[in-house]
C-alpha cells in the first residue's frame, strides 16, 4: 500500500509549489485565527487555484460557525474538509464531499469515541493535542494506542518529521502521513529540502 502525504499549514503559492514539486498528495489550508498557518479566505483561494493536477486541497477548520463553513465550501470548493474542533456530526455532514475528524490522542479513548460518533467520516486524523486545541506543536504521541479495528482510514499527525516519519509508518501502517512543523523553517513557512527529504522518507518505506 502506499503512504499518502498531506503537508499542512500551506500560507503561499511557493511553499504550495514547493509542497507540490516534492512530491505531495495533499495540503492542509488552516482557518484558525490564533494559528500561525492561518490563512484568509482570498489567500487560500490563491493557492488552491495555483495547484497542479493530481494535487488535493484540504480545508482545516475547529470550531466554524455554520455561515462561514458555508461560505469556505462555495468559494474554495476543497477536495475535503478536516474538522479539528467539537464540531457536530449535523454540522460536518454539510460538506457534500469527504470530510476526515481529528482525533486528539492524548485520551486513550478518543479514537473509539470517535469512530462511534462519527460514523460518516472518511477518515480519522490522529493527532497530538488536546482535545479544543489546534496541533501543529511537534509533539508525537505514543503510537502503540493506535487501534485499527474500525478500518476506515487513518492519518498519522503529531510531531512527525523526516528523521522519524519512517519508524512511524512500519509502527503504525497508515493509510496517510500529515506533516506541519516538522517541516518548516519557522512556524508558517516551509522548507523545500525538509518537505523533499521527508517524502523522501516516506516513499522509501510506505
Amino acid at each position: 500500500m502506499t503512504v499518502r502525504i498531506k503537508i499542512c499549514g500551506i500560507t503561499s503559492l511557493q511553499d504550495a509549489q514547493s509542497a507540490a514539486e516534492a512530491g505531495a498528495d495533499c495540503i492542509g489550508l488552516v482557518f484558525h485565527e490564533p494559528s500561525p498557518r492561518h490563512l484568509s479566505l482570498e489567500r487560500a483561494c490563491e493557492i488552491r487555484a495555483s495547484l497542479p493536477p493530481f494535487v488535493s486541497a484540504c480545508a482545516v477548520v475547529l470550531n466554524p460557525d455554520e455561515d462561514f463553513l458555508g461560505h469556505l465550501i462555495e468559494k474554495l470548493r476543497p477536495d475535503f474538509i478536516q474538522f479539528h474542533g467539537t464540531e457536530s456530526p449535523a454540522l460536518c455532514a454539510t460538506f457534500n464531499g469527504p470530510w476526515i475528524r481529528a482525533v486528539a490522542m492524548q485520551d486513550p479513548n478518543a479514537l473509539s469515541d470517535a469512530q462511534s460518533h462519527y460514523p460518516e467520516a472518511a477518515g480519522f486524523l490522529l493527532d497530538s493535542h488536546k482535545a479544543g486545541e489546534s496541533g501543529g506543536h511537534g509533539e508525537t504521541f505514543d503510537w502503540a494506542a493506535i487501534s485499527t479495528e474500525d478500518g476506515r482510514p487513518l492519518i498519522l499527525a503529531g510531531g512527525l518529521n523526516p528523521d522519524n516519519v519512517a519508524q512511524a509508518i512500519r509502527q503504525v501502517r497508515p493509510w496517510a502521513v500529515d506533516v506541519s512543523s516538522g517541516v518548516e523553517s519557522e512556524p508558517g513557512r516551509k522548507d523545500p529540502a525538509k518537505m523533499e527529504a521527508f517524502v523522501q522518507e516516506v516513499r522509501r518505506v510506505g
